[in-house]
């Protein structure tokens, strides 16, 4: 007799790899577009930039770190720039007290991007504000802008260049999808540069 917990991990299991299969009936054109997007601008000599909020700010965090330390262990390669805009709380706390926090990650936007720079959003819903002002910032630098998204992808679908949107309306199936797409796109990105 299956228990209710048990009854749960299963359930939660098996949401999890369907989310995962419908990403790839109806993401696999978007994210290879984002792998093209990257690459053009790694070997230009630009940058990534990344942030998000809460689970979001720290997959900003894993997939900044994927980019400039590797994902292949039998891959030898330079690293590559890449920045989470969530990292460093003093920038974060006196952004949000004396600028407030929706402009954070716009101002760190402001200060570090430049033309070409590839800036990567992460928000479950699409309607965090501090992203999308970030967006907004960005898209005034010249940058690309690429959305990992949920929940049908919310007002940052119509700021971003390319939107991610993973077929979910479940925070946590959500934030699974956009991990398993980061790393698909960083560890694509490194074997299409240095493979």
């Amino acid at each position: 007799m299956t228990t209710t917990r048990e009854q749960f991990i299963q359930d939660s299991l098996r949401a999890s790899a369907e989310t995962k299969t419908q990403i790839a009936q109806q993401l696999t054109a978007q994210i290879s577009e984002a792998i093209d997007i990257l690459k053009k601008a790694l070997r230009q000599g630009n940058k990534v930039l990344l942030c998000g909020n809460g689970g979001s700010a720290a997959d900003a965090q894993h997939l900044a770190t994927e980019c400039v330390i590797r994902l292949s262990p039998d891959l030898t390669r330079p690293g590559l720039p890449a920045i989470a805009i969530t990292t460093d709380t003093s920038n974060l706390t006196a952004g949000a007290n004396d600028l407030g926090y929706d402009n954070v990650f716009a101002r760190s936007v402001e200060a570090l991007g430049k033309e070409g720079d590839v800036l990567i959003g992460i928000s479950t819903s699409g309607n965090s504000e501090s992203v999308n002002r970030a967006f907004r910032k960005a898209r005034e630098k010249k940058m690309k802008c690429i959305g990992f998204l949920g929940k049908g992808g919310g007002p940052a679908k119509a700021i971003v260049d390319l939107a991610l949107i993973v077929p979910s309306n479940d925070t946590q199936r959500i934030q699974e999808g956009h991990i398993t797409i980061g790393h698909i796109i960083f560890q694509q990105v490194e074997q299409e540069l240095y493979g």
